[in-house]
């Protein structure tokens, strides 16, 4: 319990704590709920992305197969491993102070340098680049993965400060002033009393 003295003056203060406190708290609700928002957006974007993704490993699946089928799995094991794949580096965009990174545009570019094959096939150079697909899309799914993340820590933190305010403090402020209210109308009235019968003793 917060105890303060009964004057006006703590009163005043009191009433002005109490309308910063919902001032902040009408602030983060305000925020949890843009935040709630975003990750709902977040997620759609993520869900659309996987789905891409599932069918993206459909198809190296079956690009797979048929290499495996032209060449064998012995001599596919020894095909020359691809370079890298060249991804553009991650969009970074800001919301309420929180990066968000997406790699959405990431066409995987095909590299120049690949080491020659000796028995070459379309076969094996559609496999190749169905993995290379898969890498670029398993990029951006990282990164919107981050964001879900980053977004779901600021909302719990968010949540509990707002929790905070109207389950603890406002209450706290609240109880403050109705006491302090009710001991000053009590010390007005026992002024009051004391006045009259100053008056009645001067008479």
């Amino acid at each position: 319990m917060r105890e303060v003295a009964p004057t006006r003056s703590a009163a005043i203060e009191l009433a002005d704590e109490r309308r910063l406190m919902r001032q902040g708290y009408q602030f983060l609700d305000e925020k949890r709920t843009l935040l709630a928002a975003e990750m709902l957006r977040q997620l759609k974007a993520y869900r659309k992305r996987t789905d891409a993704l599932a069918q993206a490993n459909h198809v190296a699946a079956a690009a797979l197969a048929a290499a495996v089928e032209r060449h064998g799995l012995d001599q596919l094991q020894v095909y020359p491993a691809p370079a890298a794949p060249s991804l553009p580096a991650p969009q970074r965009t800001l919301f309420l102070g929180l990066a968000m990174l997406t790699v959405e545009d990431a066409a995987p570019i095909e590299p120049s340098d690949d080491p020659p094959a000796v028995d070459a096939s379309p076969e094996a150079k559609a496999c190749r680049a169905a993995f290379r697909t898969l890498t670029a899309l398993a990029a951006d799914i990282a990164a919107r993965a981050g964001n879900l993340e980053r977004l779901a820590r600021e909302y719990k933190r968010t949540e509990r400060r707002a929790q905070a305010l109207e389950k603890v403090l406002l209450p706290e402020v609240e109880d403050a002033m109705r006491r302090v209210d009710e001991q000053l109308d009590t010390m007005e009235r026992e002024e009051t009393i004391r006045t009259r019968w100053s008056g009645r003793d001067t008479d």
